[in-house]
């Protein structure tokens, strides 16, 4: 068998260096200056650890809101008040709970009355200006259980006189009362015992439970709940509510939200007004989407920054290494060779930092929704873009260095001589 000259073997090969090859020499580069390295991956790890704590913490705000919604239900509407054609409020009548809960489709109802001129304090030494912006409010029904509501402590009203004896009764045993949970702070009680009080129109009533906040109705918080008959004989409630809550089944919401304006107020020309508490919710999810795409952009800022500093360290280093690369283009590397090892490294460098930025962000994410008792959420495609925008960036501000460190001619080794 004939052999082939070692010239033709030689030319007829493909002259070229492997991709583990490339690896190990963009490697090798970044470890002989780990300071610079460090800094320029640092810059590149702050973008993408904004990019992703900031999607990370709105994903997990948003999941929490979701569970919220998904627990208390999307079926909730609430029945207030309508207004005449001159602007006036059109009181809703004394029946308005019951006419509301008879309205087909409507699984349950609830409501509330606002006691005007009575007050509630601590003990009856408080000045009487000293309110602290609690109302007194008469509870028609089960108000928590309609609105998804827990108890700190105790338990919801009982009807006036079903609790107590005739000897009670005769020796005027106060009645009960249920504190929102920013007015049972505001008034120091912390936990129902049995012998809780507070002072309501010139006399003593029992707190028999306290209100966990209430996310459907905010306005609750700050209320104190008393029975409807004990309001209207103790305080001159006049027996009409203010707002009125209903659970419709799911699958009919909007037509029987159509109608409760009219079945609500029957008498009145405007009706009543009904809301859906859960889309308050709603827009507020999207509000703090829209702010976390503001906090997005600038984590965008940053990473552009810091792929201007993987550029900067990357040009430095060909100015620095010309004597080397002078060095192998005299042994026989190709200009492609020259550029992809730098295009190697400044890919290495900006995936560093990515991968740094991507694990800071989301434990920044974990640790913020720890905190706040939100489920942590950092959505894959959060961590898959992190780590592909780096390496984008990376590639970009290693072009130039690249491409001017193949320019570099074999004749820059004798600098070094």
């Amino acid at each position: 068998m004939r052999r082939r000259p070692a010239s033709q073997v030689v030319r007829g090969r493909r002259a070229g260096v492997s991709g583990g090859d490339l690896v190990r020499l963009g490697l090798f580069g970044l470890r002989t200056r780990p300071t610079r390295v460090v800094l320029s991956a640092l810059g590149i790890a702050i973008g993408i650890a904004a990019m992703v704590s900031v999607v990370g913490i709105g994903s997990s705000s948003q999941a929490q809101l979701q569970g919220v919604l998904d627990r208390l239900g999307t079926n909730l509407l609430a029945v207030s008040p309508g207004k005449s054609l001159s602007g006036e409020t059109i009181p809703l009548p004394a029946s308005a709970v019951g006419q509301v809960g008879r309205v087909p489709g409507v699984l349950e109802s609830a409501g509330t009355g606002v006691v005007r001129g009575a007050h509630v304090y601590r003990n009856d030494k408080i000045p009487e200006l000293q309110t602290r912006g609690l109302d007194v409010r008469a509870g028609f029904d089960d108000v928590p259980g309609i609105l998804g509501g827990g108890f700190l402590s105790g338990s919801w009203l009982h009807r006036s006189g079903t609790n107590s004896t005739p000897s009670e009764k005769s020796l005027g045993s106060p009645s009960e009362v249920v504190l929102g949970s920013h007015a049972a702070s505001a008034l120091g009680v912390e936990r129902v015992t049995g012998v809780e009080r507070v002072w309501i129109g010139g006399s003593w009533w029992t707190v028999v439970g306290i209100l966990e906040p209430l996310t459907l109705a905010k306005d609750l918080d700050s209320s104190v709940f008393v029975p409807v008959e004990a309001a209207a004989s103790r305080l001159g409630f006049d027996g009409v509510p203010t707002q009125v809550y209903a659970r419709a089944d799911p699958a009919h919401l909007d037509a029987v939200r159509a109608v409760l304006p009219r079945a609500a107020n029957p008498g009145a020309e405007a009706g009543a007004t009904v809301s859906r508490p859960s889309d308050a919710l709603e827009a507020q999810q999207a509000s703090e989407a829209s702010f976390t795409g503001l906090l997005l952009g600038l984590g965008l800022v940053a990473l552009l920054v810091g792929g201007i500093g993987v550029a900067n360290t990357m040009v430095i280093t060909v100015l620095e290494r010309r004597a080397e690369i002078g060095v192998r283009r005299a042994l026989g590397a190709r200009r492609r060779h020259i550029r992809d090892q730098f295009l190697i490294e400044s890919l290495l460098l900006a995936l560093l930092g990515g991968a740094c930025g991507v694990a800071l962000g989301s434990a920044v994410t974990v640790v913020f929704s720890a905190i706040e008792g939100w489920p942590p959420t950092v959505p894959i495609w959060v961590v898959a873009g992190g780590v592909g925008s780096t390496v984008a960036i990376g590639g970009l501000s290693g072009i130039y260095p690249a491409c001017r460190a193949a320019s570099v001619p074999p004749t820059s080794a004798l600098a070094a001589a």
